[in-house]
């Protein structure tokens, strides 16, 4: 994998870089579709190239693992000849899956035992392990094993989970190096920040991560129930500390108004479940703001979803037929909402690299904040 940086902001830690992967090249700032089972919830992946103009998607190894399995996926070629998606993929190790798993998992330094959620089977994953599984995948990106601390969280538990968390971190680079990909392209791993809220231990990870000297870096542990501002904080302590010159992934963030915070304090990939999830509850992100879709006043709106993009999710159906959707529980209605969303996210962050390759981020990024943010 290849960075390179391509501009900053005059006004902010913004940037706008390229990413060049066995599977493509991805323009940074990007937001990541994620497709945790194989498949983005109720998207066809002709949508995703054509009308999302999605340059990545995820997969998550807990999930995969479970269904299909590895056996599949491998006879397949790996996901790529799975899904039928040809541009990069990137694979969440499970970190996350095991901390919401509280209930039913036991983590030791060996790693994480736990029950799967489709039929109670025990399985344990280890850092090496998890190595072994993303590769079979064949993500282009792959992530190191992590706990995924929650919060609010005690401090002293927190520090233990990081340095263990660190620990695990070297257990993987040694597995990933010693081993080679499946299917003839190079994989690229990359660490995790982790910390909980504490900005000594946020801190100290950062220049942990930041020493193995991987080709790119993640920031995890965010986006699980802190308020905004803790996240902002300890987004910019940990962007001051990560390389420059290598791509930074935010993940699990978040709403629209929080992906242009984060660029801002210089964050590059983003993924979160809110575009999909929320489409499909009703919820649509637009350029002015934030619509219910079920809400009695866009009954007769035979206006577009969302003028300012184009595709036919967003400009050919209209608020009132896609509330008519919604409403009755069609399918068609989740699909595209979901397009819409996903289309939206994805726009949202090519203005943002056309506004920082101009140096006019920050006073854009201020006046869309403030529109993203309010309830129409």
């Amino acid at each position: 994998m290849d960075f390179q940086l391509i501009a900053k902001d005059k006004g902010s830690n913004a940037r706008a870089g390229e990413i060049t992967t066995a599977h493509g090249t991805i323009k940074t700032p990007i937001f990541m579709p994620v497709g945790t089972a194989g498949s983005v919830k109720a998207v066809h992946q002709r949508e995703l190239h054509n009308d999302i103009e999605a340059q990545i998607i995820l997969g998550n190894t807990y999930h995969l693992f479970m269904r299909p399995g590895l056996s599949v996926i491998e006879k397949a070629g790996g996901l790529h000849g799975f899904n039928g998606w040809d541009k990069p993929i990137l694979t969440d190790s499970g970190g996350y899956q095991v901390y919401s798993l509280a209930g039913t998992r036991k983590i030791k330094e060996e790693g994480v035992s736990f029950q799967s959620h489709i039929d109670g089977s025990k399985h344990l994953f280890t850092p090496e392990g998890v190595m072994d599984i993303q590769r079979v995948i064949g993500a282009d990106i792959i992530m190191a094993f992590d706990e995924c601390t929650p919060y609010p969280c005690d401090y002293e538990y927190a520090k233990k989970s990081m340095e263990m968390t660190h620990r695990w971190l070297q257990r993987c680079c040694d597995r990933f190096d010693a081993t080679e990909g499946h299917y003839g392209y190079e994989q690229t791993l990359f660490p995790i920040v982790q910390g909980s809220t504490y900005k000594d231990l946020r801190q100290k990870s950062a220049e942990t991560i930041a020493g193995f000297g991987r080709e790119g870096n993640a920031i995890g542990g965010l986006s699980v129930g802190e308020p905004a501002e803790m996240m902002y904080e300890s987004t910019a302590l940990v962007c001051g500390i990560l390389p420059e010159d290598k791509p930074r992934y935010l993940m699990g963030v978040g709403t629209p108004a929080n992906i242009l915070e984060c660029i801002a304090l210089g964050v590059d990939m983003f993924d979160c479940v809110m575009p999909t999830r929320n489409a499909r509850n009703g919820t649509l992100f637009t350029s002015e703001g934030i619509v219910n879709i079920k809400n009695e006043k866009w009954k007769e709106d035979f206006g577009p979803i969302d003028e300012n993009l184009k595709g036919y999710a967003s400009n050919f159906y209209s608020k009132a037929y896609l509330r008519h959707l919604i409403i009755s529980k069609e399918i068609l209605g989740a699909q595209i909402a979901s397009i819409h969303n996903l289309s939206f996210y994805l726009w949202l962050v090519r203005e943002a690299r056309e506004k920082i390759e101009a140096g006019t981020f920050a006073s854009w990024k201020d006046e869309m904040v403030a529109k993203l943010t309010r309830k129409l």
